[in-house]
Order: structure tokens, then C-alpha cells, then sequence
């Protein structure tokens, strides 16, 4: 797919406003009841990056960015200021913060994931941009070395063990993480005469699937 690998500047992207959004299909019967279902296993998350800007020099750095990704058609890594790691977000990113997989024995490739829970129900959902540096993984308690123990990827969240994990050991793992996201308008519009009075522009983004 057309994606660039970069990183929309983080400075811009603090203090923008967003968040995930799901789709749910709501149909009320004619008892009053209603059915629902959802057609997307996982989660969209959209934002708007014109709450981030601050100066003209700022204004500067989105265009060429925006121009560089052609508008639309290259998508890019966003930081999630509320949800970019592993662990909470007044800790730092430890190799034991998820499990991400349980060994059979035979498999050796995993999907990096964050799981979300809310007391007895849980959603995982799969990392697709770890961020180069920040990922550590293990098995049970005992802490792997990349390049020796594991191979990542890092434009698609893929770990691959060096050996496959013995039935019921727990593949777990740390790391911050970005969001594949795109540009939601085909334009930028600003002016500088608003910008001064305190007025951004509107850049909304929305995540895409990879």
C-alpha cells in the first residue's frame, strides 16, 4: 500500500484532539429491543492536527509535510500523545507489560499487541507501527535480545523468534507505538491573518488499516 514510513512531527500532533470510533449496526425491533452487530473487528481512530499548531513556522511544517505525502495518497505515522505504549502512561515501557501470545510449539512469528480491559472483558488490538528502539520482548520472565533471540519489523509489528516457543509459555512484551494514519481532506486551508487571531485550520486525519 502507499505508506511512508515518517513520523508527523510530534510537536504538531500534541494537543491535537481525537480518538477510536467504532461502527455498531442498531436495529430496533418491533418489541422494542434491539439487535446489534458491527461489521469491524477492530477500532478507527481519527484526529485533527490543526489544534497542535502554534506558529506560522508551524503552519510552514504541515504544508511541506502535507505536500510530501501528496495529500491523500501516502499514509504516515501519528503519535497518539493518550495511547502510544505499552504501559501506563506514567510508566515506562517494560518487556512483561503484554502478553502477546501463548507458544504451540511450532509457531515463531507473532503480531505485536496492546490488550485494553474493562473488569471481566478485554479487546486486543494488533500494533502495526512499533516505533524503532522502544520494543522488548521475552518469554515468561526471561528477557530476549534483538538481532540474537528475535527479528522485528517494524512496518508491520511482526516478531520473529529465532526458535519457536514451547506449548503454554507466554510471549510478552513492551514498546511504544504509532498509528498508520492518512490525511482526511484533499486540502489545507489557512490564513494567516486568522491564525494570528488565535483561529487553527482544520487537519483531520483518520487511521488506516495495513
Amino acid at each position: 500500500m502507499n505508506f511512508h514510513e515518517v513520523r508527523f512531527p510530534a510537536s504538531l500532533s500534541f494537543g491535537s484532539v481525537g480518538g477510536p470510533e467504532r461502527r455498531t449496526d442498531v436495529v430496533t425491533l418491533a418489541n422494542g429491543f434491539e439487535e446489534r452487530n458491527t461489521p469491524w473487528a477492530h477500532s478507527r481512530r481519527r484526529y485533527d492536527a490543526g489544534l497542535g499548531l502554534r506558529s506560522l513556522e508551524d503552519i510552514e511544517t504541515l504544508i511541506a509535510f502535507f505536500e510530501a505525502r501528496q495529500g491523500q495518497l501516502y499514509g504516515f505515522r501519528w503519535k497518539d500523545w493518550s495511547d502510544y505504549k505499552s504501559a501506563r502512561p506514567s510508566a515506562e515501557a517494560d518487556f512483561r507489560d503484554q502478553v502477546i501470545a501463548s507458544g504451540d510449539g511450532s509457531t515463531a512469528a507473532f503480531q505485536l499487541a496492546k490488550t485494553y480491559r474493562s473488569g471481566a472483558f478485554t479487546y486486543q488490538r494488533p500494533i502495526t507501527k512499533p516505533v524503532s528502539g522502544t520494543v522488548r520482548i521475552g518469554i515468561d520472565q526471561d528477557e530476549l535480545q534483538e538481532g540474537v533471540d528475535y527479528e522485528l519489523d517494524t512496518a508491520t509489528g511482526m516478531i520473529t523468534l529465532s526458535h519457536a516457543p514451547e506449548q503454554g509459555r507466554s510471549i510478552v512484551a513492551g514498546f511504544e507505538f504509532d498509528v498508520p494514519v492518512r490525511f482526511d481532506t484533499g486540502s489545507i486551508q489557512t490564513s494567516v491573518a486568522s491564525f494570528q487571531a488565535g483561529e487553527a485550520p482544520a487537519v483531520p486525519v483518520v487511521e488506516v488499516r495495513v
